[in-house]
């Protein structure tokens, strides 16, 4: 079963006639989160003169490197379009494209990559405002339940929060999918992490990650998990940029205008996808009956509204807010011209109250209480 991916229609706009042509487009996102399904879907609607290299093989490595990229005429020769799948893997993968978007300026390419720090610091530097970067996440709730009601969606809605949303997991029935988490988590997760040379002491970092599974949503103290695993807190930090680098998680900033008790130092952990969450702690337990449900609802719908987002090129900054006396917001959006705060309840019956600091410190932003039953509201969309 295919799902039709929101960005498809996006990238689609910059490589088809008609379009806002890009020589370049690059798409991240981790392994199996549906990349290779999207460009081939791409490339048989583009109808043009493709071909798809899978840069795990050694001798399509050999064939894009960069000691030999002069002599790559006559392996393009004939085609419109070339995709780049895993392109991290080829070394100096920046000026390899530069050159195919110099020497072969009749030849789009694609490419992918699972871990960003590997590939877009080269890329940013060859191809300054010549590409177009995109971001590919698990499944949206958009994506799996299009049309959908909000009963139907309301019904998804556990499965989703002890699952996740890889394609392979949120397909699956309830007894294949952790078994199919577990395995994600251990073949790819980690493979691609230990990968990197920044990584010593593998199983502190596994330590590490299994820590912020238990803080998702809270504010983490980089000190306090320095001594809880008996290293130095540039170590956590590091180890923390490299789990967002490979799309594990990321961190939320504290917002701060106003008022000198509001923190800003503080950051709060998210997971990109919480069925790979569950599987680092083996929890996959009904909601009913686990401590954690409001805050896998909060961190479902933060990361949500995070992929609607970018898909629909909001600029919108999110944050948190909190103050030293304790009062505090679950999410913030910072535009142009209005702030949005968001607080998150799993029981549809409970009421909350904007923090009396906050409604006066910021008079004009908008205040909303996001539940299960607003699901198919525009918060979602």
């Amino acid at each position: 079963m295919t799902i039709a991916r929101q960005l498809q229609s996006i990238i689609e706009s910059v490589l088809l006639p008609g379009g806002s042509k890009q020589p370049a487009v690059i798409i991240y996102g981790p392994r199996q989160v549906g990349k290779t399904t999207l460009v081939r879907e791409i490339v048989a609607k583009a109808q043009v003169r493709s071909e798809y290299f899978n840069c795990d093989y050694q001798d399509v490595r050999s064939v894009f490197a960069y000691e030999t990229i002069g002599s790559i005429g006559p392996t393009l020769q004939n085609l419109d379009l070339i995709v780049l799948d895993e392109a991290q893997r080829i070394a100096n993968i920046g000026l390899v494209l530069k050159i195919l978007v110099d020497e072969y300026p009749q030849v789009q390419v694609i490419s992918t990559g699972s871990s960003s720090f590997e590939l877009s610091n080269q890329i940013a530097e060859s191809l300054a405002g010549r590409q177009r970067t995109f971001h590919l996440y698990p499944l949206t709730l958009q994506e799996l339940h299009t049309t959908s009601s909000l009963l139907t969606r309301q019904r998804a809605l556990p499965s989703l929060l002890r699952f996740g949303s890889y394609p392979d997991a949120a397909l699956a029935d309830e007894r294949q999918a952790p078994g199919l988490l577990r395995e994600l988590v251990n073949s790819y997760v980690f493979k691609d992490i230990f990968a990197y040379q920044t990584v010593k002491k593998t199983e502190i970092l596994t330590s590490l990650l299994r820590l912020l599974a238990f803080q998702i949503g809270s504010e983490v103290s980089y000190q306090e998990l320095a001594i809880q695993l008996g290293i130095d807190q540039t170590v956590v930090q590091r180890y923390i940029q490299l789990l967002e680098d490979t799309f594990i998680l990321y961190r939320l900033g504290g917002y701060r205008r106003n008022l000198r008790s509001e923190i800003t130092k503080s950051r709060k952990i998210y997971f990109w996808d919480l069925g790979i969450r569950n599987a680092l702690i083996d929890n996959f337990s009904p909601l009913e009956s686990r401590p954690d449900t409001g805050a896998l609802w909060e961190n479902f719908a933060v990361t949500e509204r995070i992929e609607q987002n970018h898909y629909h090129d909001r600029t919108n900054r999110p944050f948190f807010w909190r103050t030293y006396g304790q009062q505090e917001i679950d999410y913030l959006e910072e535009s142009t011209d209005h702030l949005s705060a968001f607080e998150f309840k799993w029981n549809q019956n409970r009421k909350t109250r904007i923090p009396s600091a906050f409604a006066t410190a910021y008079p004009t932003a908008s205040f909303d209480l996001i539940t299960p039953h607003d699901l198919s509201g525009s918060f979602f969309a």
